[in-house]
């Protein structure tokens, strides 16, 4: 019901809404980030591995450092904290009260993953970013935003008044926010443009190697592919830009692990591997898809959906990524809300045919995530395969219509590999 009443109000209403809440949650809990460093990181994708790996580094440092990411809040010393369902910026007053919470233990600094809808609503107010990271910006939440260009104008609040600005000098993006930018400003990326660049890139199945010579350093990551090497840069440059050295630096690469639900194996002794991603946007699909298929033995199967109430022209597109790159794949849903699931797997199933697929042979329709996980692990899924569910991940509840029902993708993911050893039996599970 509340979520249907903010739909119906104008977007100055309910910020100016989230603003006054913002400023009384920052006087309640007085005003925690005045005495904390504050490194800001948005984006469409990457946001949360950057996050982790930046927490990582400023670790190695010897900071005091907390951490507010989609996959929870760890105040200094503490176990993970779980957010809210499909939470990234909390609320201002539980925002506040994990700075306030994290200066009370002795934290010094935070890493604070922050969104557009949080920026633009301004539930951060008070922050004080002192460091602000851009990780990519693609067309994503415009069913909010309206447009592209409001998008990335309300992604570039996060780089007013800061003392440095990190922008990926490879994304579309990195014109339209240099003007906005404040502070130093430092590009990172792949390209020869950018100032923090990453050369002699190399990676096997489980580590990436890649040099910084502006930062005089040699990197090793345990994460894979292009996109997580522009991820690594970003966490860089903006440490270096907070003055730790580039051995520190590279330590806190070496130490990073990835966050839940990236790329996160789901390992029972089955003769094919099983994977379980977030990526839920068409350019996190796509990423996620070129980098398996460059490293499957064998053939590789997807399984994903779209949200509902959130971006539909991204459902073509992703289609087309699970088309071009998959072997297989098994349409499914990812928190349909209102809109109805079947009209959103027509519209990827749309995308995935301009590739050439054809259902029921090279994808296939199952509206139950649970059924269309087991179908893609029992009846698809062969030794040497690489299977990975992508969309859900770490989160733990599935939207239908207005009620958020209990889900978790890696209980899912157990309870198909569970019947398959009762239906073959771990003798069996021999590769050709």
């Amino acid at each position: 019901m509340i979520r249907r009443i903010k739909r119906l109000l104008p977007r100055p209403l309910i910020n100016a809404y989230h603003f006054c809440r913002a400023v009384l949650a920052v006087a309640l809990y007085g005003y925690p980030a005045r005495r904390l460093t504050v490194i800001g990181v948005t984006g469409t994708d990457g946001k949360t591995t950057t996050s982790h790996m930046l927490y990582s580094i400023l670790r190695q440092a010897g900071h005091a450092v907390s951490l507010i990411s989609t996959t929870g809040a760890v105040i200094y010393g503490s176990e993970n904290i779980p957010l809210g369902l499909h939470v990234t910026t909390p609320d201002p007053f539980e925002l506040q009260r994990f700075l306030r919470d994290a200066r009370r233990v002795g934290s010094d600094t935070i890493v604070l993953e922050t969104t557009s809808h949080g920026l633009a609503q301004h539930r951060v107010w008070g922050c004080n970013y002192r460091v602000g990271v851009v990780t990519n910006i693609t067309p994503e939440h415009l069913d909010y935003h309206g447009s592209y260009e409001r998008l990335l104008r309300d992604k570039a609040r996060l780089l007013r008044g800061v003392e440095a600005s990190i922008l990926n000098r490879d994304d579309s993006s990195h014109d339209a926010l240099l003007p906005l930018a404040s502070g130093k400003i430092v590009t990172y990326g792949l390209s020869t443009a950018a100032e923090v660049r990453a050369v002699k890139v190399q990676f096997d199945e489980s580590r990436t190697s890649f040099e910084v010579p502006a930062l005089d350093m040699i990197a090793r990551t345990r994460f894979l592919g292009d996109y997580n090497v522009l991820n690594a840069l970003a966490a860089a440059a903006a440490a270096s830009a907070l003055g730790i050295e580039a051995e520190r630096i590279s330590a806190g690469l070496a130490e990073a692990k990835p966050p839940p639900g990236r790329l996160e194996p789901v390992e029972r002794g089955q003769p094919f591997q099983v994977l379980v991603d977030f990526a839920h946007t068409s350019n996190s699909l796509e990423n996620v898809l070129h980098l398996l298929r460059g490293l499957a033995r064998k053939r590789l199967i997807v399984v994903f959906g779209c949200a509902g109430e959130r971006d539909p022209g991204k459902r073509f597109p992703m289609g087309a990524s699970a088309g071009r790159w998959a072997d297989l794949a098994v349409l499914t849903a990812e928190d349909p809300r209102t809109e109805d699931l079947e009209a959103i797997l027509d519209e990827i199933a749309r995308g995935v045919e301009s590739q050439g697929g054809r259902l029921n042979e090279t994808y296939y329709r199952v509206p139950d995530r649970e059924q269309a996980i087991a179908f893609a692990i029992l009846k698809l899924a062969k030794p040497g395969d690489i299977v990975v569910t992508c969309g859900k991940a770490h989160e733990k509840s599935m939207c239908y219509g207005a009620v958020e029902y209990p889900w978790d993708e890696f209980v899912a993911v157990h309870a198909a590999l569970d019947r398959l050893e009762l239906e073959t039996g771990p003798g069996e599970w021999e590769d050709d």
